[in-house]
C-alpha cells in the first residue's frame, strides 16, 4: 500500500514539475503508438469490410486465421521482426532495429488482426442491414464497403481504440525491436519494466499511472470528437 500510495506522490511529483525525460517518453509511446493505431486502421478496417461483403471459397478460414492472429503472442512477433530487421536479415539493410520504426511495425502487426476481426463484426451486421438496398442500388463492392464503412464509422472507432488501447500497453515486443535506448526507443511501458527491475517501484508505478492517464485522455478526446460529430448532425 505505502508503494501505491508513493507512486501517486512521484506520479504527481513528474506531472507537476513536467519532468522533461517523461515528457520525451510519453510523446514517443505517443508517436509509436498512434502511428501504429493509424496503420492498423487503414489496413483492417478495409479487409474487415472487404470481408464481411465479399464470398469466396476460402472465407472461413481467412476470418477463422484472422480470428486466432488476435492472439498473437507480442514476444514472438518481436522476435520475428527482429529476426527479419537484424542484419543477416532480409530487411537489415534498412537499419531498422532498435528504431521507432521497428516498434511501430511490430505493433501494426500485432493490432491489425484484433482490429480488422472487430470491424469484420460490426461491417457483417450492417451488411445484413443494407444488402438489399445496396444490391438494388446496383453498387461495385468498392462502393459497397465504402458506404458501409461510413455508416458504421462509430462502431468502427471502437475498434481503432481497441487496437490503440492494446498497442500503448505493449512491452515484450517493442522491448525487443526497440532495445529500450534511452532517448532513443524508450517508452512508458519499457520504462516500467526497466524501472521496476531496478527496485524503484515508486517511479515504476508513478509511469504505470501516467500510462494508464494516457490511455483514458485519448479515450475521452476520440469519444468526445465522436459525440460532437453525432450531435452536430442534428
Amino acid at each position: 500500500m505505502n508503494d501505491i500510495l508513493a507512486g501517486l506522490v512521484e506520479a504527481g511529483r513528474l506531472v507537476v514539475t513536467l519532468d522533461p525525460d517523461l515528457i520525451e517518453i510519453t510523446l514517443r509511446s505517443l508517436q509509436v503508438t498512434v502511428t501504429a493505431t493509424v496503420i492498423a486502421a487503414a489496413i483492417g478496417l478495409p479487409f474487415g469490410a472487404w470481408l464481411a461483403v465479399n464470398r469466396f471459397r476460402h472465407r472461413r478460414a481467412t476470418i477463422a486465421v484472422m480470428n486466432a492472429l488476435m492472439g498473437l503472442p507480442p514476444v514472438v512477433v518481436g522476435l520475428i521482426v527482429y529476426i527479419l530487421l537484424s542484419r543477416s536479415g532480409p530487411f537489415g539493410v534498412f537499419g531498422l532495429l532498435f528504431t521507432p520504426a521497428a516498434m511501430i511495425i511490430a505493433q501494426v502487426i500485432i493490432i491489425t488482426p484484433l482490429i480488422a476481426s472487430i470491424s469484420h463484426q460490426a461491417i457483417r451486421d450492417l451488411w445484413a442491414e443494407y444488402h438489399d438496398l445496396l444490391i438494388s442500388l446496383n453498387t461495385t463492392k468498392r462502393q459497397r464497403i465504402h458506404a458501409l464503412l461510413w455508416d458504421g464509422r462509430r462502431a468502427l472507432l471502437t475498434a481503432a481504440l481497441a487496437g490503440f488501447g492494446r498497442a500503448i500497453g505493449e512491452v515484450g515486443a517493442i522491448m525487443i525491436v526497440g532495445g529500450n535506448i534511452d532517448h532513443a526507443t524508450r517508452v512508458l511501458t519499457t520504462a516500467i519494466a526497466l524501472e521496476t527491475g531496478k527496485g524503484n517501484f515508486a517511479l515504476a508505478l508513478a509511469l504505470g499511472f501516467v500510462l494508464i492517464a494516457l490511455a483514458i485522455l485519448v479515450n475521452f478526446l476520440i469519444h468526445g470528437l465522436s459525440r460532437t460529430e453525432s450531435e452536430s448532425r442534428w
